[in-house]
Formats: C-alpha cells, structure tokens, sequence
C-alpha cells in the first residue's frame, strides 16, 4: 500500500509540475551568452542586462509566449576596450539601435520537455526568422529554460566597413542562453 501512495502522489507531483505556467524571468539566475572566434581563436562574451516577457505553460506550447530584449550596451567582450568598439556604429550601432529583441511566433513540443522554436530575431534593425531547439527543466515551481542558436553577423551588418570581412572576426557566432522563470501574474 505505502508503494501505491507514493507512486501515485509522485504521479501528482509530476502533473501539478507541468501545470506550471512561467511568466517571470529571475535576471540574477539567467544568462545570455555567446562564442566566436577572432583570428583563429575562441572568444566567449555574454550580455548583462536582457528583460523578458513569458507566457508559457510547457502543456499547452502552441498558446506560449515568449519575447527577449537585450540591452545591446550591456555586452561583456572580455575588456573595456572590446565593449566599447562593439557598441559603436560599425558593430551593434547601440545609440541607433539600442536592443536586439526575439519573438517567438510558434512554440511546439518534440518531447517530454523538449521543444522547437520559431520566431524572428531582430537585430540593428534587420529582422531574420530563426528556429532552435529549446529544453525546459522543471524545479518545483522554477522552470529552466536553456537552448541556442547560430547567427551570421553579416546578415545583421554587424561588423561593418573594414570589419565587415572574416578574416579578423569569424562570421558565424553561437548565442546561448539560460532563461531562469517562475510563475507570475
């Protein structure tokens, strides 16, 4: 008898867990990252401020939403010196365009907390459609989002005039993110 109680009050626990809808992102355990190479060599950068808005319940993907703003000023290059060229003109533009923002359009499940995304990703102006691969770790009532994609910088003209070759800093740049949400109103 004890087997069955506990087989079924983890089996609750288990639905009432997936019944979670996650609306707010928790900043301080979240983290937008991203990797290139620069001459050859590997380089890793992350962007300190981002805010988001969510609605996502992982039982019902295709009623999800979801909305990212990075606020492009914030970007850890590795040095003050780097962070300074990337914010002007011939990079991210930061003055002109201040955020770089996805929209999801389709979220749909393709396993047991597995899902592809869809959505458009909008950069200096320049907006793309992009899918990805998403996983969701559920913690109680905190859920774990984590996935990552690949842009081209030259397709957001980032890295313009004598940048705008490969040669110095690669065209390709893996972004990854770890979005931490709770439920929320």
């Amino acid at each position: 008898m004890k087997n069955i109680t506990t087989l079924v009050l983890g089996t609750l626990l288990a639905i009432c867990a997936n019944a979670v809808e996650y609306k707010t992102i928790q900043p301080e355990k979240s983290k937008v990252i991203f990797q290139y190479k620069q001459m050859g060599v590997g380089m890793d950068g992350q962007f300190k401020k981002f805010a988001a808005q969510l609605n996502v319940d992982p039982a019902k993907p295709a009623a999800a939403q979801a909305q990212i703003e990075i606020d492009l000023a914030s970007i850890d290059a590795g040095s003050s010196e780097a962070d300074d060229e990337v914010v002007g003109k011939s990079w991210f533009n930061a003055k002109a365009f201040p955020k770089a923002t996805f929209v999801a359009k389709q979220i749909k499940a393709t396993g047991a907390n597995q899902f592809d995304v869809t959505g458009v990703l909008t950069i200096k102006g320049k907006s793309q459609d992009i899918k990805f691969p998403l996983k969701l770790a559920a913690q109680g009532n905190v859920g774990v989002f984590t996935g990552g994609f690949v842009i081209r910088r030259a397709d957001f003209a980032i890295g313009e005039g004598m940048w705008a070759k490969f040669d110095v800093v690669a065209n390709d740049i893996q972004v990854t993110f770890q979005l931490t949400a709770i439920p929320g109103k």
